[in-house]
């Protein structure tokens, strides 16, 4: 069955008492025993709730995947797959990458005895370089967070797996409709569901999905333990936003190549970050592993005192955190996604003072358009009359 009908499908003919079309929403935190030693299957909502439950089978589905599991939010995720490892274990990460898994590692994880290197992934020769003899996983984005590099998700997953360790992805800007790494030799996807799987930013959510029943067992067990676990409402909210993925994902993408051609050709933009640009670095690394380009795009002002302006003059995108909704949002990494990353990192990393992420939204392109090059004259014009 294809994935978009999949999606649509999310939910239907799973409640045979009644029919609903929707998945009703559980909120029971407990359930009636039959007798001594029986269960219906539902005991305690942490454990298992039955929203949850679709919620989590249906990400396996579109995944390809052993079993899904449904956080509290896309860290409460990381969290879960952090609990993997022990003191001791190493583990190589994208160095472009969101700055709050960069301080769960460093902040958190790197005092309990956790070694993390941070390399550019997708180079390939630096990934097979910096495996080391306790390295129990490879972590990446791709397209990583915010400057959108690629990494070849297979060539990783074999160099990976011959040294012994997992390979899990990040997989928020691609969601599976555009990207399964599964398919491709990961072994975890990790998503922020925040993000497009709920697609309204109305959801604080996060999803894993494993490839093989050892480690969904492994994971299980940290879920029910911890009890970081999505609520019934999230649950339902998630499964509505699932059921138009394919829809919004096929606008967002839509929208933003024609926003990053037009960004690409403006005199007042220095550089234009974007998969699907043909001078992208990675772009057919991307096109063999992915069915699309995604709705994110980073681009770069040449002076960093225009972006104040900038964002404060926007009238249809709004300056916010976050991505991946109905609505445009524009974030300045330096200074939000990205300031716990020491600053001499972050410039070399290329998320500098001058570095802006559009999360494109579903909104007419030509108003997208329109409302950005007012933003950026606006702010060029105020900069330089202060300046006279």
């Amino acid at each position: 069955m294809h994935i978009d009908t999949r999606c649509s499908q999310a939910g239907n003919r799973r409640d045979p008492l009644t029919g609903a079309v929707s998945t009703p929403i559980h909120h029971a935190t407990t359930y009636a025993h039959p007798a001594l030693g029986a269960s219906t299957g539902f005991d305690y909502t942490r454990t298992l709730n039955p929203t949850r439950l679709v919620l989590e089978e249906t990400i396996a589905s579109l995944h390809g995947g052993a079993r899904g599991f449904a956080f509290a939010s896309g860290m409460a995720a990381i969290d879960a797959l952090a609990r993997l490892f022990q003191p001791g274990d190493h583990v190589l990460l994208s160095d472009d990458l969101y700055g709050g898994t960069y301080r769960l590692f460093e902040q958190l994880l790197r005092p309990l005895g956790i070694d993390a290197t941070y390399v550019n992934t997708s180079d390939v020769r630096m990934v097979a370089e910096h495996l080391q003899a306790n390295t129990r996983a490879v972590f990446v984005e791709t397209p990583s967070n915010p400057t959108l590099k690629i990494t070849d998700i297979r060539t990783v997953a074999d160099l990976a797996h011959r040294h012994g360790a997992w390979l899990i992805v990040d997989n928020t800007f691609m969601t599976p409709y555009f990207q399964r790494p599964l398919e491709l030799g990961a072994d975890i996807v990790v998503e922020s569901a925040t993000k497009y799987l709920g697609g309204h930013n109305d959801v604080l959510a996060g999803t894993l999905v494993v490839r093989s029943e050892d480690l969904a067992e492994k994971l299980y067990f940290i879920q029910n333990s911890v009890g970081s676990v999505l609520g019934p409402q999230d649950a339902w909210l998630l499964l509505r936003g699932l059921k138009t993925l394919h829809v919004r994902m096929d606008r967002h993408e839509f929208n933003a190549r024609k926003l990053a051609d037009w960004l690409n050709q403006h005199p007042l933009v220095s550089r234009v970050y974007y998969p699907g640009q043909a001078d992208h670095p990675g772009r057919e690394v991307h096109a063999l592993q992915a069915g699309g380009f995604g709705g994110m795009i980073s681009f770069e002002v040449p002076d960093a005192a225009w972006v104040a302006p900038l964002l404060a003059n926007l009238q249809v995108i709004t300056f916010a955190e976050s991505l991946g909704g109905v609505e445009s949002l524009m974030t300045y990494p330096a200074r939000q996604t990205h300031a716990d990353i020491p600053e001499s990192i972050r410039q070399r990393l290329g998320v500098t003072d001058t570095l802006l992420r559009l999360s494109v939204g579903l909104e007419n392109v030509d108003d997208l358009i329109t409302d950005l090059n007012q933003a950026l004259q606006v702010a060029v014009q105020g900069v330089m009359s202060h300046e006279a």
